[in-house]
């Protein structure tokens, strides 16, 4: 008998099954952090994108999460000043994903599929993840995830035309730094592929991002444990989903949750 949604997110609200490692990216590369399962080969991976002025230690527990339910979550830490490029922050993202399908990470040897990558990040970082779901050259985005997703120059909703793979993008409902409208519910509404948009309830724009940062004083906003559990959740069976092919977790991804009410959900007609 399938799990029922308030289930799963329990049950993928909580740590995976997966002892996890942490490694710095720029020991092949690039600055930033990545967070592994202690063993496996041919896993997911997910390039995680900052938001902006967050350091890549804000989302730790939140690309943890990810790694003990077997997903190798990277994130780099570059563009992370108050003018930040974010065609160059694009870049990067498909670069961390090169890099993590490029070599074995760990002691003992992971391996990462370069047909199971996936996307994802917050504010600015989340329009940059757009971007790069959006470039026509290796490797393939297989799936993009999104919380509080700022536009961006290059235009994130512009970008989101040409993306054609699934879209899951989350709305905070107290965001007063970029409002549901004009922001990611623009960029969803623009999608080319399956998309879906929740707006997560009592939630601000920085309500994902986790500890202490002096960008509080700037930004509106602070960590929110709410959020977190559901943006851990809902990303899990959005990626286990999409990059793994299993089914178990999609009566979640089918559901209203509480405080993660569904706004849209679309997928296009084919021919």
């Amino acid at each position: 008998m399938a799990s029922k949604p308030k289930e799963l997110l329990d049950e993928l609200s909580h740590p995976g099954p997966h002892e996890v490692l942490r490694g710095n990216l720029a020991l092949i590369g690039l600055p930033g952090v990545v967070f592994t399962p202690r063993a496996g080969l041919g896993l997911p991976a997910v390039a995680f994108g900052h938001g902006w002025l967050q350091p890549p230690g804000r989302y730790r527990d939140l690309l943890s999460h990810l790694a003990s339910w077997g997903i190798v979550a990277a994130a780099p830490a570059t563009q992370r000043g108050p003018l930040p490029s974010h065609r160059i922050f694009a870049s990067d993202l498909r670069s961390t994903l090169d890099l993590v399908t490029g070599v074995r990470l760990g002691p003992d040897g992971i391996s990462v599929d370069r047909e199971k990558l996936g996307i994802a990040g917050h504010s600015t970082g989340a329009g940059a993840a757009v971007l790069a779901a959006a470039a026509d050259t290796a490797p393939k985005i297989r799936a993009v995830a999104t919380y509080a997703a700022a536009q961006t120059f290059p235009s994130a909703t512009e970008a989101a035309r040409r993306i054609t793979v699934p879209g899951l993008h989350l709305a905070a409902e107290e965001d007063l730094v970029a409002p549901r409208i004009g922001h990611v519910e623009a960029i969803a509404k623009s999608w080319s592929g399956p998309v879906q948009l929740r707006t997560l309830a009592k939630s601000s724009h920085l309500a994902v991002t986790e500890g202490k940062h002096w960008s509080q004083l700037l930004l509106h906003g602070k960590p929110h444990r709410g959020t977190q559990r559901l943006v851990r959740a809902l990303f899990t069976a959005f990626f286990l989903t999409h990059l793994t092919g299993t089914s178990q977790y999609e009566p979640l991804l089918e559901a209203d949750v509480k405080k993660a009410a569904v706004d849209l959900d679309e997928s296009p007609v084919s021919g």
